[in-house]
């Protein structure tokens, strides 16, 4: 029986996010953010719009947000990995290519979810390091 969004959800709630908030995210799914001296960190959490996988998003952003390039400014407190342009972002996902069968996928049952959960959780802090290295002068 494939896994629900939901029930993924629970354990991304249930694993993933004490994580984060151990490394100072504030935010709940699909967005998190944490200020520091060189900006504001992001994750984003993507879902596959046809269900059974998500990919993260990360980017820095300006400490006092963004503007996007039509022209709408974006708050400190509401900026998320998506407001940046691609090129300013970088995707997690367990494999490389372009299509969502590289993303985690979590539409194999429970036992899946919960492997693919694991797998979020070894990536994150390899993840968060090369995101988030203060760049020399930062």
């Amino acid at each position: 029986m494939p896994t629900s969004r939901e029930q993924v959800e629970a354990l991304l709630k249930a694993l993933v996010v004490p994580w984060l908030r151990t490394q100072g995210f504030k935010g709940s799914l699909p967005h998190f953010r944490r200020p520091t001296a060189a900006g504001i960190d992001l994750f984003t959490f993507q879902f596959d719009r046809n269900g059974g996988g998500f990919v993260i998003e990360a980017a820095r952003c300006p400490a006092s947000g963004v503007t996007t390039p039509w022209g709408k400014a974006i708050p400190p407190g509401k900026v998320t990995a998506w407001d940046m342009h691609p090129d300013n972002r970088v995707r997690f996902k367990p494999s490389e290519g372009s299509g969502t069968d590289t993303w985690f996928r979590f539409d194999g049952g429970q036992a899946v979810a919960e492997a693919c959960v694991q797998q979020v959780l070894a990536m994150l802090p390899a993840a968060e390091a090369s995101c988030f290295a203060t760049a020399p002068g930062a």
